[in-house]
């Protein structure tokens, strides 16, 4: 049954009348990498709790200190562009991070330099995303409205 209805969905698109998008400025779309639907592709992160154990509790608040850090160095090189925390769940996920970088194994590369992930207080699972090109810009906006930064 769905994928019937799939099916017609498909069949029917060609003939809605897409048309195109009056405000569209090529030069920024070109300067963000977008595809004709404004869209890119991005590298998803899905951070979960890690199988390391760390009693000592000013070890652990350095490590998430150096893992805050981290995230910092890699949104300003460009490399990280959304990251934050969820709530708890049954599932172990801590936060997400979004890439902009496709290539999983670089993105792999890069994970290892968080000190959390080095010392298995944090664990990962990476996935292809796809998105706004637009999401590289929303950071220039945030850093006016950050009152505290963490």
């Amino acid at each position: 049954m769905k994928t019937t209805l799939l099916h017609c969905i498909f069949l029917i698109i060609p003939f809605l009348g897409f048309s195109q998008n009056p405000n569209y400025d090529k030069s920024l779309a070109d300067s963000l990498g977008a595809d004709d639907y404004g869209m890119k592709s991005y590298s998803l992160v899905m951070l979960k709790s890690g199988g390391g154990n760390i009693e000592d509790k000013s070890k652990v608040d350095s490590l998430f200190r150096g893992h805050l850090d981290n995230i910092g160095r890699l949104a300003k090189e460009g490399k990280i562009i959304v990251a934050g925390p969820v709530e708890k769940n049954d599932r172990n996920y801590r936060g997400i991070f979004i890439f902009d970088v496709q290539d999983k194994a670089k993105v792999a590369e890069l994970l290892q330099t968080d000190p959390a992930i080095k010392a298995d207080l944090l664990a990962y699972d990476i996935y292809n995303w796809y998105g706004s090109a637009a999401l590289s810009v929303y950071l220039e906006t945030h850093s006016k409205i950050e009152k505290i930064r963490p």
